[in-house]
């Protein structure tokens, strides 16, 4: 049905037109208040939309008793009636013919505007004909229903659209910027690179960059979906979006507004209507034919059995009356309204667990996922080494983690961190370095107090003459001798997120079989984490390019109708995101590359929330098909009823509009989120 751009789909309309709105002031400078007031403004008047059509519903309620009451106690000619019902008809359904009449004079007649009108005006005017019954209360009764079907739909979409109006409440209104002393208050996208902000309790992170001066604590809810509050000290990273809770923190700026995380998920939310599933694109191509062979079928319906029948006059009431009664019954609006519905109640559900999918077309396909392949650093484990264990020889734990961490104070190396890390009193306990070498290949030799120490791998141990001995855990063994004699290894690991084996469990709950991870990490690293969180297959010391040829091979090898998600971290992960049929993007709170990327962004760097992803999209396709399967099922049977004379026209009524509004309460259920 061509009309269902005007009604069904408002809510992406208004996404679209917000969009617009961003798109203008993104270009003119057109301040931020201007959107603020826009979104209240049409809130306020969606809000008036609907207590201007309940107090229509329960005026032409109580007109249409007044006039049943009339035409059973008076004796009103046919005329007369017509006038008394006219009232409450018009009063409840002169949007409906506005909106039919506008369809016809712009070529778009086929809506169900367009087939209520012709149904209703018929059912008025069927009363002239000879040896016809009135069926005024009828008429008054479907325009009635229709009213309240729509507005049904109008609350539900406003549902929806609240789901996903939290996210457009990231939106700063203005940015403190710290200009020659003065702090300035400034629109976000006034504010350069570099430039110092200040925050303070209560207010949002308008622009991401760094903490240059205080401590905090950041509500990060509307972005991930986590309630507990995120602490940032001077030196961490911030995202715009987030809110300041406790204490007044200064930032530095490292991007402009337009490129802020902040706007990049609110334009990524405004498009997500854009890309519509299979069902709706189907739905819509199905009613734009089913509309117009309907109306005609209904013409043939009226007319040829009469003609048939050898009395055509006699016979052409009853028969139009059926005719009507098709009409009504057929308008595809359950269909047209709900599926769309469905899938939009369904992002907005994601967003409130912290899961952005970009689009129905990409819920459809993580419906079907039936293999899961994981990037393993910054997916499954944290990308941050620390120290695991630690296997002193000549010495006790603490001394040796003192003395490592003592050779390692200017190392940049990931290893040298984890090690300070391991050891944070090694900053404060006044021990003398001096003579800092660092070889190539082998590690870091230095002079601490009064000893050599020499940290690193084997060959260093070997040329300085220490008897290293091996170690049983797999990792990074780091080996230390003091004065070229042993003293014991340390190992240090990648740690594994506390959830990973729960979203591997998880998926292989919902029967995604075939879980894998790739890794550019060594054979032993790979094979340990696999064998832990208990992934079916697994492949190490890969290159970027080797991990796309991987995801290729496993494509290649899916059964048709069932899809493959790569997770990744989003950072070096691009090229296979965009190769698998799905690209799910872990930890996109921040991260450039996982937003653009990816077809789904995870806002937190939790892997279960994948198994919940797919739980979601399952749902949200397992309602639209109830709605359509209910929908299609009760119309045909009261078509069938309808043509041999055995339906009434109040159950053509709940056929059309009692569908429609059964179908929008079931398709508020995606809307639910689903708890972990």
């Amino acid at each position: 049905m061509i009309h269902e751009h005007h009604h069904s789909e408002s809510a992406h309309e208004h996404h679209s037109g917000d969009h617009c709105c961003h798109e203008h002031e993104s270009h003119c400078g057109c301040s931020h208040e201007h959107h603020h007031h826009h979104h209240e403004h049409h809130h306020d008047h969606e809000h008036g939309s609907l207590h201007r059509q309940l107090l229509l519903i329960g005026i032409t309620i109580v007109l249409l008793v007044c006039a049943v009451l009339i035409e059973k106690y008076s004796s009103l000619s046919t005329w007369q009636l017509l006038l008394v019902y006219l009232v409450p008809y018009l009063l409840v359904g002169h949007d409906t013919l506005k909106e039919a009449w506008e369809g016809v004079t712009h070529g778009d007649a086929f809506n169900e505007h367009f087939l209520m009108s012709i149904a209703t005006i018929g059912a008025l005017l069927i009363g002239f004909l000879p040896g016809a019954e009135t069926q005024f209360p009828e008429a008054v009764f479907v325009m009635l229903f229709f009213q309240i079907g729509e507005m049904f739909e109008g609350y539900a979409e406003g549902k929806s659209r609240e789901s996903i109006s939290h996210l457009m409440d990231i939106r700063p209104d203005v940015a403190r910027v710290v200009r020659g002393g003065d702090v300035e208050t400034v629109a976000p996208d006034e504010v350069a690179v570099g430039e110092t902000i200040e925050i303070r309790p209560g207010e949002k992170v308008p622009l991401d960059g760094v903490v240059v001066e205080g401590t905090t604590a950041l509500n990060t809810v509307a972005l991930t979906g986590e309630t507990l509050p995120r602490d940032v000290a001077e030196g961490d990273e911030v995202v715009s979006g987030c809110v300041n809770v406790s204490g007044v923190i200064k930032v530095r700026t490292t991007k402009v507004f337009g490129e802020s995380t902040v706007s990049k998920i609110i334009n990524l939310v405004e498009h997500a209507s854009d890309n519509k599933s299979r069902s709706e694109a189907f739905i819509s191509r199905f009613a734009r034919i089913y509309t117009p062979v309907v109306v005609f079928a209904a013409i043939v319906l009226a007319v040829l059995p009469p003609l048939f029948s050898g009395n055509f006059s006699a016979s052409f009431p009853t028969w139009l009356y059926r005719a009507l009664m098709f009409l009504v019954v057929s308008c595809p609006c359950a269909l047209v309204i709900s599926v769309p519905l469905t899938f939009f109640g369904g992002i907005g559900g994601a967003s409130r667990n912290g899961i952005l999918i970009k689009g129905a077309n990409f819920m459809d396909v993580l419906s079907k996922v039936d293999t899961v392949v994981f990037d393993k650093t910054g997916t499954l484990t944290h990308g941050q080494f620390a120290v695991e264990a630690v296997h002193p020889d000549s010495c006790d734990e603490r001394h040796l983690l003192h003395l490592a961490a003592h050779v390692e104070h200017f190392s940049t190396h990931p290893i040298g961190a984890a090690l300070r890390a391991a050891f944070p009193d090694e900053a404060t306990d006044g021990c003398s370095v001096s003579n800092v070498e660092e070889i190539a290949g082998q590690g870091v030799r230095a002079r601490v107090g009064d000893d050599i120490v020499c940290v690193g791998n084997t060959k260093m141990m070997d040329a300085v003459g220490a008897k290293w001995k091996d170690c049983h855990h797999v990792g990074t063994i780091i080996h230390v001798a003091i004065n070229g004699s042993y003293a014991g290894h340390i190992v240090i690991n990648d740690q594994v997120k506390a959830d990973s084996a729960e979203a591997v469990e998880g998926l292989h709950t919902l029967g995604v079989e075939h879980t894998v991870m790739l890794t550019g990490d060594r054979e032993a690293v790979g094979a340990d984490v696999a064998s832990r969180l208990g992934l079916s297959e697994y492949h190490a010391e890969l290159l970027p390019a080797d991990k796309v040829d991987h995801v290729e091979r496993l494509i290649a090898g899916q059964h048709d109708g069932r899809f493959l998600a790569f997770v990744g971290d989003g950072i070096n992960d691009a090229p296979v995101l965009a190769r698998a049929d799905v690209g799910i993007a872990m930890g996109g709170l921040g991260s450039d590359a996982a937003i653009e990327a990816a077809d789904v962004v995870i806002m937190d760097d939790k892997p279960s929330k994948v198994p919940l992803a797919i739980r979601i999209a399952r749902r949200t396709l397992a309602i639209a098909k109830q709605n359509v399967w209910f929908a299609i099922g009760v119309k045909v049977a009261v078509l069938i009823l309808a043509t041999f004379g055995l339906a009434t026209m109040w159950m053509a009524v709940f056929a059309d509009v009692g569908v429609t509004v059964i179908a929008v309460i079931n398709a508020m259920r995606a809307l639910q989120t689903i708890k972990i």
